[in-house]
């Protein structure tokens, strides 16, 4: 039996590559460029560029196809629970053993706190500007909210999240537009590599200038990079 309360018809949304660029194929016939895609266009990779020449090449990509490949399988474990109801199993591989035990992390701390799921893996569109897809819309706490599950290999600072408030402010743009909702809140959950639980939030006190913030992301990638 899954967790989810079918309250909106969620569509999926169909994603292609188009020169190198991840775009989403939306329903009112126009094809744009994705939250992801936006962000990493526009964000200062300066620390990312600096710390890929401290450790070197080949070292960097390791620890990024690594990172990779166990935030795919914590995600897949995630997804798995909300829409069967029943938690999956590991299995032998080292990754897929570490994924679970993050995803249990995430499952303990994070999903017995929302109320409600509406979707998982629901794509979103801001029509004709953007697109992407968020892993959970729900109710947190009693309040309806845009949640998204990130693997760290390391516990991260506020500070150093800032992008993934901002896919939150996206995600929750487009549901409001689209949904004719009112969302202002939305959540992070996050597990390090060594089991360590975050949770970062958004709050609709706050809502506004983070979705500033986003505009002027969309703003500066359609000007310089699209």
């Amino acid at each position: 039996m899954n967790l989810i309360t079918e309250k909106y018809d969620y569509q999926a949304i169909k994603k292609e590559q188009v020169d190198g660029k991840r775009l989403y194929a939306c329903p009112d016939g126009n094809s744009v460029a994705s939250v992801t895609t936006i962000l990493d266009a526009t964000k200062d990779k300066t620390h990312l560029i600096a710390w890929r020449k401290r450790v070197g090449a080949e070292k960097a990509q390791q620890i990024t196809t690594e990172a990779a490949s166990v935030g795919t399988r914590m995600h897949k474990f995630l997804e798995d629970y909300v829409e069967t109801g029943e938690w999956p199993k590991a299995g032998s591989n080292p990754y897929s053993q570490q994924a679970n035990s993050m995803a249990t992390v995430i499952k303990d701390n994070a999903l017995a706190n929302i109320n409600e799921i509406w979707g998982s893996e629901v794509s979103l569109y801001h029509p004709k500007i953007y697109a992407g897809t968020t892993d959970l819309v729900g109710v947190f706490n009693g309040v309806e909210s845009i949640m998204d599950f990130k693997q760290t290999n390391k516990p991260k600072k506020e500070e150093w999240v800032e992008d993934y408030k901002l896919q939150l402010t996206a995600y929750a743009l487009a549901h409001n537009e689209i949904y004719g909702t009112n969302i202002q809140e939305g959540h992070v959950f996050m597990c390090s590599r060594n089991n360590e639980y975050q949770q970062f939030d958004i709050f609709p006190d706050e809502f506004k200038s983070w979705e500033s913030k986003w505009w002027d992301r969309v703003y500066l990638y359609y000007d310089q990079f699209a």
